[in-house]
């Protein structure tokens, strides 16, 4: 999953360092219009429903928040 989803990470802004950087959504690294691509690819990618209440800058701010927030989604479907 980690690997699924740095491609997609590093294809969105191959310039960011995903495996370091912690504060994705607080620092303005990723904007909304990043959001709304990544969460698409998420979707698509994972078979998950990320809904408008997941959408909390806690589930983005880092991988390991996105792959906590995929996990708890694959678990409830």
């Amino acid at each position: 999953m980690r690997e699924e989803l740095m491609k997609i990470l590093n294809e969105l802004r191959p310039e960011v360092d995903f495996e370091k950087e912690k504060a994705l959504i607080d620092d303005g690294v990723l904007d909304s219009f990043d959001i709304v691509a990544l969460v698409g690819d998420l979707n698509d990618t994972f078979d998950v429903n990320i809904n408008i209440e997941d959408l909390l800058p806690e589930n983005f701010n880092s991988a390991d928040a996105m792959i906590e927030l995929i996990t708890k989604l694959q678990g409830e479907e």
